[in-house]
């Protein structure tokens, strides 16, 4: 599994602040962690079980911004299974 461009789109938009968000994508489900700003910077891809965990795929926002606030530099590490 990888971060592609129509999952981008997703994780790309403004999500509430600090919040754990559930959401399915085409057949798997998608668990995300956003930061202070509301941008989502983990992110667990497979399927979820009965009790809501998620096996498959673990995801780090590599994120750098400017001192004006700009970014830099954004992308997805693998970080192995969940």
């Amino acid at each position: 599994m990888k971060v592609g461009p129509e999952l981008l789109k997703i994780l790309n938009k403004p999500f509430p602040a600090e919040q754990f968000i559930h959401q399915r994508f085409g057949r798997y489900d998608l668990a995300f962690k956003t930061d202070v700003q509301g941008r989502p910077v983990l992110l667990f891809m497979g399927i979820a079980d009965a009790d809501g965990n998620i096996k498959g795929e673990r995801f780090a926002r590599r994120l750098i911004t400017g001192k004006d606030g700009k970014i830099i530099k954004d992308h997805w590490d693998n970080k192995g299974k969940a």
